[in-house]
């Protein structure tokens, strides 16, 4: 049980296309940002989240500055989760040192890597179900987080009208998310939002104009979407495409255990 059967990295990626694995993937995002896409949510994740991946889960990756990480494949864990979900380190980064050591031993010594694996798949399983039932997450946010995942395509979705509809004041479920999230649930899906738009303007999606992509990612205004992306990205969408269109993707390393989807 717990067994490292491959160990990769990404040393700058910005795409991974969508695929699933026959055992469980553990990404351990090592730098920059990105959103891991699935059948029906998607998951942000930044420099320090550990994202985990149940078998034969369709799901794709995607960043639009490109990431790093260190990405497990593991053979009958022990882990009791039923859909993909999202982690953080803690402070003295202990999963990341376990993650770095595993691809370390990965690619060393076929004699010793077997036994050593096998007993750093265990701490690592074993960390992240401690880490899960000592900070599980909040139902209540888990809720507005995954109605915010569903609905910020929809430029029509009112996020204050469904806090609203919640059996809880609204002060008190913006500071709890804000708690568990380390943001408003507003900033939440406009950074979201501009994570998406930003991504298909990396990848060359940019037929029909700033306009049909801020729409696609849920801005009315187009104008309003420029001044928002700007801000946060220091050039206008235009300029930002002119740029990434510069820039070649580096493509991901494979393993035997990936299962291309069309």
């Amino acid at each position: 049980m717990n067994d490292i059967i491959f160990a990769g990295r990404h040393l700058l990626a910005y795409n991974v296309s969508r695929h699933k694995h026959k055992n469980w993937e553990l990404v351990y995002c090592t730098g920059e940002s990105g959103r891991f896409i699935f059948e029906d949510f998607e998951l942000p994740y930044a420099e320090g989240d550990v994202v985990v991946i149940p078998p034969d889960t369709p799901h794709e990756n995607k960043s639009s500055g490109g990431f790093t990480n260190i990405h497990l494949n593991i053979d009958n864990a022990t882990l009791s989760l039923r859909k993909p979900a999202l982690m953080r380190d803690d402070a003295n980064q202990s999963l990341r040192h376990l993650f770095a050591d595993a691809h370390y031993i990965f690619r060393g010594d076929p004699e010793i890597r077997a036994a050593l694996l096998s007993s750093y798949g265990n701490l690592i399983v074993r960390h992240i179900s401690l880490s899960r039932t000592s900070h599980p997450r909040n139902r209540i946010v888990e809720e507005i987080e995954q109605s915010i995942m569903l609905n910020y395509a929809n430029p029509n979705f009112e996020l204050d009208a469904f806090l609203s509809s919640m059996p809880y004041s609204y002060d008190y479920l913006c500071r709890m998310f804000r708690q568990e999230v380390c943001t408003t649930p507003h900033k939440y899906l406009t950074n979201l939002r501009l994570q998406v738009a930003a991504d298909m303007l990396a990848s060359g999606s940019a037929e029909g104009g700033i306009a049909k992509i801020a729409h696609i990612c849920g801005f009315r205004d187009p104008l309003y979407f420029s001044r928002l992306f700007k801000k946060r990205y220091d050039v206008s969408p235009g300029e930002y495409s002119r740029q990434k269109a510069t820039l070649l993707p580096e493509t991901s390393d494979s393993d035997s255990h990936k299962i291309t989807l069309d």
